[in-house]
């Protein structure tokens, strides 16, 4: 089945429904909206010749051209490429010419970076800005009959960095979306028709992800003015839309707590915050609870099975506060139904209640694999499982919490930042002997980036000099917030850095 079909359902049983809003203001009905769709496939088809599987860039800020692009690269038969637009210009490149994209759009600022980034390598990709005339010429295509799909087709290629800081293509087909969109409906929430889902979170991630189970409800995309989080305007929007949903990372939720704007009334519209993405603290939520009631849903998932490991539902988590089950909420929840998930041991043999081990899961929402990286992909679903690198204990009560990551990434701000990446950049000094990057906790965003540097004997290094560095490679949130020079990493018998001991360092400090 096309993800695209459920679109031109809506377009069909909820002609004049509101379909997508830019802040308080509908920009299209569900009719208007499916027409759209399919005239933007046939241009996609007809004027700028892509053919079925090709691939197709988003590099875009939350806009409501987002989801007329994604669904009508869908409709066509086409692979959708998200890509974070706050990435540094050698990370947009990379992952353009490796996916191999055919067209890539992009807005304003953004369309002059990729520009920039794309100069000088063979990526074939056609730029579309789609702030301009081009884009809007290329809504009046004529239509075209929508694209048939198997349903292993890739869907949704999405880039989701490993240990060695190499951005690895996660295929995610029509078959794993659907069955994504099933298991919200199951484990995490259940939209009726009428409600709606707010953008504040980058569509290129989750936020996107989950348009698919309520554009299945036709219910209203609604995209901030801002084109992001911003708490005030939040707020504003819950006020103005009813049934209000929307996905947030844990920082976001803090901070949408702590927004006291007088003339705002309690957002009565507000439905329910499903939050994943980082650690959600407990206090974070008793708070978010005083201030909204029981409104939130929490999930864990990652890029290779999205939003779909294990998750708990707004009725668990008030039954659990209302038990004082500390436990139960400092968890991840329980497995979704969509999926089988594993505690494992080394040799992936399962371990009993109690013991930690690494995250292991199977099930439909699993990748197809690796784009164009059969090796990773081999050791990534290896005895049939996907291997999460994350180390997790399950509870009696069939709760799974989290321990470790066993890739050693952080989660800051509900985005992953891999530790060997900004090391690399920071080993390019040539004052620098050896770093190593730990996360910290972080009040506001969850995690933040702590680097040790080791500086070679009779070199001048400071901090501005590495800030400056991470600044010119690496996107500004990954860049670290605090550097620490030691004169020694500690490492074990066989060379490698103790992270371990590092944290323990961190702390002292």
């Amino acid at each position: 089945m096309n993800l695209a079909l459920h679109l031109l359902r809506a377009a069909v049983t909820n002609r004049d429904g509101p379909a997508l809003a830019l802040g308080e203001r509908v920009v299209a009905t569900w009719a208007q909206l499916g027409e759209r769709v399919s005239r933007l496939a046939g241009a996609l088809r007809n004027r700028l010749g892509l053919r079925p599987g090709d691939r197709v860039a988003l590099i875009l800020p939350n806009t409501p051209a987002y989801v007329e692009l994604m669904y009508a690269c869908w409709y066509a038969g086409l692979t959708v490429v998200p890509i974070n637009s706050k990435l540094h210009p050698r990370e947009l490149a990379y992952i353009l010419e490796h996916s191999g994209t055919s067209a890539t759009f992009a807005s304003g600022d953004l369309a002059e970076l990729v520009n920039g980034a794309v100069a000088g390598t063979t990526t074939p990709s056609r730029i579309v800005d789609v702030s301009t005339a081009e884009f809007q010429s290329l809504l009046h295509c004529d239509t075209d009959a929508m694209t048939e799909v198997d349903e292993n087709d890739t869907a949704w290629l999405f880039y989701t960095s490993g240990t060695t800081g190499t951005p690895k293509g996660a295929m995610l087909t029509h078959r794993n979306l659907l069955a994504m969109a099933h298991s919200y409906f199951l484990a995490i929430d259940s939209p009726s028709p009428g409600g709606c889902l707010i953008h504040a979170a980058p569509m290129s991630h989750g936020s996107g992800l989950y348009m698919i189970p309520h554009v299945l409800q036709a219910n209203t995309q609604v995209i901030p003015e801002s084109g992001g989080f911003d708490p005030v305007e939040l707020l504003t929007l819950i006020d103005r839309w009813p049934q209000a949903s929307m996905f947030a990372a844990p920082t976001m939720v803090k901070r949408l707590v702590e927004c006291r704007t007088s003339d705002l009334r309690w957002p009565l519209n507000l439905r329910v915050i499903v939050y994943g993405g980082g650690p959600m603290h407990l206090v974070t939520l008793e708070s978010a609870v005083a201030r909204f009631g029981f409104r939130f849903a929490q999930l864990y998932g990652q890029g290779e099975t999205p939003m779909t490991i294990t998750g708990m539902r707004r009725e668990m988590i008030e039954a659990a506060f209302r038990s004082g089950n500390r436990s139960f909420l400092t968890s991840v929840g329980v497995p979704q139904p969509a999926v089988e998930v594993c505690v494992a041991d080394n040799e992936d043999h399962p371990l009993p209640c109690g013991e930690p081990g690494e995250i292991l899961v199977r099930g439909a929402t699993v990748m197809r694999g690796y784009w164009r990286n059969p090796e990773a992909t081999n050791d990534a679903l290896r005895g049939g499982w996907l291997h999460t690198g994350d180390i997790g204990v399950f509870g009696s009560d069939g709760c799974l919490t989290l321990k470790d990551r066993s890739k050693d990434f952080i989660i800051s701000g509900g985005s992953n930042i891999y530790p060997r990446e900004v090391e690399d950049v920071i080993l390019r000094h040539a004052g620098v002997d050896e770093a190593a990057v730990i996360g910290i906790p972080d009040e506001d965003w969850g995690e933040s980036v702590l680097a040790f540097v080791v500086i070679r004997t009779g070199a001048d290094v400071t901090m501005n000099d590495l800030d400056r560095l991470c600044l010119e490679n690496l996107a500004r949130y990954k860049r670290p917030k605090k550097y620490r020079f030691v004169s020694e990493l500690p490492k074990n018998n066989y060379g490698k850095v103790l992270k371990t001991k590092l944290r323990l360092w961190a702390k002292t400090s």
